[in-house]
């Protein structure tokens, strides 16, 4: 076994009334008992919204909601998925010609992505069948990556019922690859951070190459998570990708306008790594380059020197054909800001200044104004729920995951939490019958740890 492979813990099933429950209906669904059990964790991204993808580092930590899977290896190569959630429909195919529908994001197309992963990644011709039963405890759509714990989980349990193994950074980078098959364009912070965890540490996670950094969160507060009760569903809709796509056309303006071969940068970050300058200078280049009206794909063709055709055919992606305006200043100043933010986030927790908590939370809020602003990713319950937490008692409050719906993130000091919770939940929760009836919507949360493979002992 690769020694920074997911690690394997024997368990005392009696022990873990979770696992036993899971065994029991395992066998009542299949008539048989799971072989392992793969967990996955959630994650909450402390700050770093939307630069991911633009290649910049971000700073989640691992959250104890999960994706638990229990898992039988089987002779047929037939896989059978079922949930534990009744909402969720069981699912079967055959293991050699897994077809995953973009139009439609169901819960099985993110297991199916995980698997064929591993499978196109070990070039596997006969992989084994399974029988799988999923339990989650991440609500989804809340921008808590419950599809991307799906996804690892997934990918962990084929790499083990086909008897292979890689690393944990190997694993991430599979995973971040093959949820691209249900049609999200994303980094991969969300695959890193559910296998990199560890628990008691906030990691900042860098990409290529793909590394994590533990970062000591202060003693003194806790971190709130609130969601809004808005689902969003970033393969459903196309808000992530639009932005995903505004992000590399400032890419290929901001390329041409310093003389850099455009047609080979794709993300925000290689732009500032060709010209050699630091995250200030890029903010003044955006201004420089980049007017703050929105951008026709006319103006973008005659700027890139390029017939709509092209522009189609190399650049946009499939779903972000009819888009016919972009918002290139405010995407590139976000990020370049956002960038700027986690680095001075990871610097405080370093140093512990005696008002590092008051630091903290001041660039959260900043982080979120321009989340709201610049990157237009929030709604209006969103807002309503930051000034809410804002107003009772949190030092620092911003949206979290892809935004337009999902959670909140909120650094309360710890003498304050119980008060804090109480008046959350009376003026948000409370006040709406629906919103009221979903249990688990606020919750405090302590950095968990990264997926594990679990055995009966």
């Amino acid at each position: 076994m690769a020694a920074d492979a997911p690690g394997t813990l024997p368990v005392q099933l009696v022990e873990q009334p979770r696992l036993q429950r899971l065994k029991e209906m395992f066998i009542s669904k299949f008539g048989s008992a799971p072989k392992f059990y793969v967990r996955a964790p959630g994650r909450v991204n402390l700050i770093g919204e939307h630069i991911d993808y633009c290649g910049y580092a971000v700073l989640p930590m691992a959250i104890e909601q999960d994706i638990l899977i229990a898992v039988e290896p089987v002779k047929t190569q037939v896989v059978q998925l079922a949930n534990t959630n009744s909402l969720y429909l069981d699912f079967s195919t055959t293991v050699n010609n897994i077809q995953i529908n973009k139009t439609k994001p169901q819960w099985h197309n993110y297991f199916l992505c995980g698997l064929k992963g591993i499978q196109e990644h070990f070039g596997l011709n006969n992989p084994t069948g399974m029988n799988c039963l999923l339990d989650g405890t991440i609500p989804p759509s809340s921008g808590l990556s419950s599809s991307s714990a799906l996804v690892c989980c997934a990918g962990l349990v084929t790499l083990r019922a086909n008897g292979k193994t890689l690393s944990k950074v190997e694993l991430a980078e599979i995973c971040t690859k093959s949820e691209r098959y249900i049609g999200t364009e994303g980094g991969g912070m969300d695959q890193s951070i559910s296998f990199l965890a560890e628990e008691g540490t906030a990691k900042l996670i860098e990409f290529s190459p793909l590394r994590a950094t533990d970062v000591r969160l202060p003693s003194g507060a806790a971190f709130v998570i609130a969601n809004s009760c808005v689902e969003m569903n970033k393969a459903a809709t196309s808000h992530y990708n639009i932005r995903v796509m505004e992000c590399r056309l400032a890419t290929k303006l901001l390329s041409k306008s310093k003389g850099l071969d455009w047609k080979k940068m794709l993300r925000l970050h290689d732009v500032q790594t060709k010209l050699g300058v630091s995250l200030e200078e890029m903010l003044t280049i955006v201004e420089e380059v980049l007017h703050p009206e929105p951008y026709s794909t006319e103006e973008i063709c005659k700027c890139l020197g390029i017939s709509l055709e092209e522009l189609r055919s190399h650049i946009v992606s499939q779903n972000t054909q009819d888009v016919s305006t972009f918002k290139l200043y405010q995407r590139a100043k976000h990020v370049y800001s956002e960038a700027a933010r986690v680095l001075e986030f990871q610097k405080i927790c370093g140093e512990a200044p005696a008002n590092a908590i008051q630091l903290l939370g001041e660039l959260m809020n900043q982080s979120y104004i321009s989340c709201r602003e610049m990157y237009e990713c929030s709604c209006p319950e969103l807002d309503r729920l930051v000034d809410i937490c804002l107003q009772f008692g949190a030092i620092g409050s911003r949206l979290t995951g892809a935004g337009w719906g999902g959670c909140t993130v909120s650094m309360v000091p710890t003498d304050k939490l119980n008060t804090f919770l109480k008046n959350v939940k009376k003026a948000y929760y409370q006040t709406d019958v629906q919103r009221s009836a979903l249990e688990n919507s606020l919750f405090a949360t302590k950095p968990g740890r990264g997926a594990l493979v679990f055995v009966e002992a």
